[in-house]
């Protein structure tokens, strides 16, 4: 965005200066100069990509409802399918005005699909006194469509890969077993990334 500056007062020899103890012709009022301000700011912040929250207008505007089946696990990971289906309907319903219909239904404008190809949690840190992994980076890839009711592709990865580092308060094996915040976390990061990449992509 480009910065604007507004000078009110200063010292210089502009035939315009002391307008207050002069009657020259180009003194403006007040109440122009700030409409001028105004309308300035307006249009340099209108030029700036603002968008309304809660509108996901880069989708096609046929698109209405959106049905989100249970994703699918192709990976030994317990319940992480689970986990991801819920973090992305919840991301729908509180970042959009999209009907969120939590099976494939027929109705539906188009079908988000989704299967688990790998997830995993490679260690990061460790504590110096137990040699206990305390923080890992946690991988997982998904397989993503977005179809519309007629079939066709609105939106694809074959290999969506998502990572991020994360502590971790249980033993490394079981880091996606464990209902801790870390977890939480893993799924509302997964689908607010996921969800922001389909709304922009199309």
């Amino acid at each position: 965005m480009k910065s604007l500056t507004v000078i009110l007062s200063g010292a210089g020899s502009s035939p315009c200066d002391d307008l207050a103890e002069s009657k020259d012709p180009c003194a403006l009022p007040n109440s122009f100069l700030a409409a001028i301000l105004i309308a300035a700011i307006f249009l340099v912040t209108t030029s700036c990509g603002y968008h309304e929250v809660g509108h996901a207008s880069a989708l096609p505007p046929t698109i209405h409802s959106i049905a989100i089946p249970a994703f699918n696990s192709h990976s030994q990971t317990f319940r992480i399918e689970q986990l991801l289906t819920d973090a992305v309907i919840r991301e729908f319903n509180t970042r959009t005005q999209f009907k969120v219909i939590h099976d494939t239904h027929q109705d539906a404008d188009a079908v988000l699909k989704g299967t688990v190809l790998s997830a995993t949690a490679a260690p990061l840190a460790y504590d110096a006194q137990t040699g206990r992994a305390v923080s890992a980076l946690v991988t997982v890839s998904v397989q993503v469509t977005l179809t519309d009711s007629s079939g066709k592709v609105i939106f694809q990865n074959p290999a969506y890969l998502f990572h991020d580092e994360y502590e971790i308060s249980a033993d490394l094996p079981r880091f996606f077993e464990e209902d801790s915040p870390a977890v939480d976390r893993l799924s509302r990061d997964f689908a607010r990334t996921l969800v922001s990449n389909i709304l922009e992509a199309y």
